[in-house]
């Protein structure tokens, strides 16, 4: 019986450093090539593109798992109301955030009357 372990780890480590490796070149040009002509911003090294990918990662969901965000977790509840439970969650929403209706001292609300 041959043993695939070892040799399946290796191989796995070489492939994610040729992906961190690839997308951290990739952050790192495309960074030096717009960042400093766009916003005057300076040029990064390697291992800079690699930090902000990595906080990338971190802010933009990393840490929830590979994969993405799981949408079909949320949306078995919302399938199972009925179109006046949701209507009722739809005012609740929009009298708890959306305040279009009622104007800020000094100003009016008749350009925000078709958002509401």
């Amino acid at each position: 019986m041959k043993r695939r372990g070892p040799v399946l780890v290796v191989k796995i480590l070489v492939m994610v450093a040729i992906a961190v490796a690839g997308f951290g070149s990739a952050v790192l040009y495309l960074w030096n090539w717009l960042m400093p002509a766009l916003f005057g911003l300076p040029s990064i090294t390697f291992w800079q593109a690699l930090g902000l990918m990595g906080l990338s990662w971190i802010l933009f969901g990393g840490l929830r798992g590979f994969g993405g965000t799981h949408h079909h977790c949320s949306s078995r509840p919302w399938r199972e109301m009925s179109p006046e439970e949701r209507e009722r969650f739809h005012a609740g929403f929009r009298g708890r955030w959306c305040r279009h209706d009622e104007p800020e001292e000094g100003g009016s609300a008749a350009p925000y009357k078709d958002f509401a």
